[in-house]
């Protein structure tokens, strides 16, 4: 997949003859001002992630919040070696108690439900609103649109079930023999309210609103020629064709880049300047902090034992 994606990547590239997208690489200022709010708007994006997290850990845990931005970014490190990023949870359990480790890891796979379902919603929407205004798309309209919309509402139903009746969740653990063994540990997924429930939804979505704005500043900076209306359409599109593709972090960055050269090139966008957008985001977004949470992890053990729960 990875190579697939690199040979697009290289192909789209070279057929564009306009790179001074790059320049922002040798420009100062475009770092000074123009990457500052995509930066400013990735705290904010953790900050929403790590209050979610930390509402979620009530019932386990009661966590200040700076113990629980230490764990999502000790979360974001570890996922980054696993397929779509599924493994955050083994990051962030390090900051709660050895003994409610189980839950902990079972309402933080609550929690990645909740963002799948709004990615998978958000992408729904998009596709919708492309189609529905004649937008030129990547894919010929016909059966190939439809069998991504049937995918793309399966895993939307799917996941909407799974987090709003999370004592599904529980049995599909039950499911696995390794598991099993834990089913009384998981017995609070089914007692969450739905008030909590619905409030963690709403952080999902202020996060993916987070996501779509970082995404219309980096288009602005690195492809202007594509309106920033297409962006917000667009985008949803590339998070969830990006989703529904097995990566890992020797990978992720070359999907999200080819996926995203994929979906914009029909609505103008050069290739060289949507991968700039792109691989700033996700450098911003992702990348940095996992660096930070590799650091927080270094030092886990001192501050797991010094900082106040």
């Amino acid at each position: 997949m990875f190579a697939l994606a690199g040979l697009y990547l290289w192909r789209q590239l070279h057929a564009d003859e306009s790179t001074s997208a790059l320049g922002w690489l040798h420009d100062g200022a475009a770092w000074t001002v123009g990457l500052l709010p995509i930066g400013l708007l990735m705290l904010v994006n953790w900050g929403l992630e790590a209050a979610k997290w930390r509402l979620l850990m009530r019932p386990v845990e009661a966590l200040a919040a700076p113990r629980a931005f230490l764990a999502v970014l000790a979360g974001t490190s570890i996922s980054l070696i696993t397929p779509n990023r599924t493994g955050e949870f083994v990051g962030r359990v390090l900051f709660i108690r050895p003994e409610a480790r189980i839950e902990a890891a079972a309402f933080t796979v609550l929690g990645s439900i909740a963002q799948a379902l709004m990615t998978f919603l958000a992408g729904a929407i998009g596709l919708l609103a492309l189609v529905a205004g004649h937008h030129p798309l990547p894919l010929q309209e016909g059966w190939t649109i439809g069998l991504l919309a049937s995918v793309t509402v399966a895993f939307t139903a799917a996941a909407a079930v799974l987090f709003l009746f999370p004592g599904l969740l529980r049995h599909l653990f039950d499911l696995l023999p390794a598991l099993r063994r834990f089913d009384a540990r998981f017995r609070p997924l089914q007692e969450q309210p739905r008030a909590r429930l619905l409030a963690v939804l709403g952080l999902s979505a202020l996060r993916y609103a987070v996501f779509i704005g970082q995404g219309v500043l980096a288009f602005g900076l690195f492809a202007p020629e594509v309106p920033a209306g297409h962006v917000v359409l667009a985008m949803p599109v590339v998070y969830l064709l990006a989703t529904l593709v097995p990566t890992v972090m020797l990978t992720d960055l070359g999907v999200r880049g080819s996926v995203a050269v994929f979906v914009f090139a029909p609505l103008g966008g050069g290739a060289a300047g949507v991968l700039s957008a792109t691989s700033v985001v996700w450098t911003i977004n992702v990348l940095l902090p996992a660096l930070c949470g590799a650091l927080v992890l270094l030092v886990a053990r001192i501050r797991t034992e010094r900082m106040p729960a």
